[in-house]
Order: C-alpha cells, then sequence, then structure tokens
C-alpha cells in the first residue's frame, strides 16, 4: 500500500510539473500576441470622425441584430449584408488606400488588410455569426413544435380508429 502511495504521489509530481511548464510555456507563447495587439491598438488614432463613426455603426448593426432576433426575414438580410461587407473587403480597402487623405489623418490601410479585416471584417463576421446561432435555435424550436403536432396528429388518428 505504501508502495502505490508514494508512486501516485510521484506520478502527481510529473503531471503538476509538466502542467506548470506547459502552462508557462503558453504564456510566453501568448506574450507576443498580446503586445501585439497592444501596439494595434496603440497605433490608431480613435478620436478620428470616421473611426467613431465606424464603431457607431457596428455597434448599432449589433444592436439591431441582437433586438430583431424574432424577425427570422429581417436577419436573414443582416446576415447576407454582413457576409457581403465581408466579402467586399478587400476592395474596400483598396478604394480606402487610394482616397485616405481626403478622410483620415494617416493611411491606416495596407496591402494585406489587417487594419480593415480588424475593424470592419471581424465585428461583421461576428454579427453573421449571431445571426446564425439565433435562426439556428430558432430552426431548433420549429421542428421541436412540428414534431410535438405530428404526434398529436398521431394520436388523434389512432384514438379516433379505436372508436
Amino acid at each position: 500500500m505504501e508502495d502505490l502511495r508514494s508512486a501516485m504521489e510521484e506520478h502527481m509530481d510529473q503531471m503538476s510539473d509538466l502542467f506548470q511548464k506547459l502552462s508557462s510555456e503558453f504564456r510566453s507563447g501568448l506574450r507576443p500576441a498580446y503586445e501585439n495587439f497592444l501596439g494595434f491598438f496603440h497605433a490608431i488614432d480613435w478620436t478620428e470622425p470616421w473611426l467613431m463613426g465606424l464603431l457607431a455603426f457596428q455597434f448599432s448593426l449589433l444592436i439591431v441584430a441582437i433586438f430583431s432576433r424574432k424577425h427570422i426575414n429581417f436577419q436573414m438580410c443582416l446576415f447576407l449584408l454582413a457576409l457581403g461587407g465581408v466579402y467586399f473587403a478587400e476592395r474596400l480597402n483598396k478604394v480606402l488606400a487610394d482616397n485616405w487623405k481626403s478622410f483620415s489623418r494617416q493611411n491606416y490601410f495596407d496591402p494585406h488588410g489587417v487594419f480593415l479585416s480588424t475593424l470592419w471584417s471581424g465585428p461583421l463576421l461576428i454579427i453573421a455569426i449571431i445571426v446564425l446561432i439565433n435562426t439556428l435555435s430558432n430552426l431548433c424550436y420549429l421542428i421541436v413544435r412540428w414534431k410535438r403536432a405530428e404526434l398529436r396528429h398521431r394520436a388523434r388518428l389512432s384514438h379516433n380508429k379505436q372508436e
């Protein structure tokens, strides 16, 4: 019994050391990504009117998506518009890169589209995912209602046959 206890303690110590090493490597691996995100965040002049308008637009679109959850047809239109905005993000990035001097103090629009992907496509994809989850939950609810109605109908038919 003593051998089993010592083997278990040794195994637990090994697992604890392995977990600590893994978590420290994971944290050290995430540190550069975190620092890059902070650098990206601090490089943006958030007081520019067009950026505040973009953020207000994204926030209002999110509010519309949340409050219109009972209107499936409207949400499908919103879903398609959001995905269309993501689809045309590359062209929009090119147009904005060519004309940035007319509305911005600095050029945020690199050839790879990182800025526009982060502030335009990212929120639109999140909104599209919210609409998709809502649509799937509504679909599940409708399937349950349909199946209950079918079972009630079958019960009525079998009850009528017995009489």
